[in-house]
């Protein structure tokens, strides 16, 4: 899959139930929280790739004003379940 952040956004802070998670950044710049709390900030840039164990906290953010953060997405299940997690995040964004 593909999975496209805005400009300045961000996804919910969520973790996913039945399956792990492979992210390529195809373009864009951004910061990936994740963690308990996520608490751990890394930054992110085109190349990077990003492995998401099943029920690990993490939110894509989208540091850039004008450009989209572009990530090529595989999973290993047909269809996810998200949990998101209220409380916890970025929420200006």
């Amino acid at each position: 899959a593909i999975a496209t952040v805005p400009p300045g956004r961000c996804s919910t802070a969520h973790y996913h139930v039945n399956c792990e998670s492979a992210l390529y950044v195809l373009s864009g710049n951004g910061v990936f929280l994740s963690g308990t709390h996520l608490e751990k900030e890394e930054a992110i840039s085109p190349g990077d790739f990003i492995f998401v164990p099943p029920e690990s906290n993490h939110q894509p953010v989208n540091t850039s004003a004008h450009e989209n953060l572009v990530f090529i997405v595989a999973r290993n299940a047909p269809v996810e379940t998200v949990v998101e997690l209220a409380g916890l995040g970025r929420k200006d964004c």
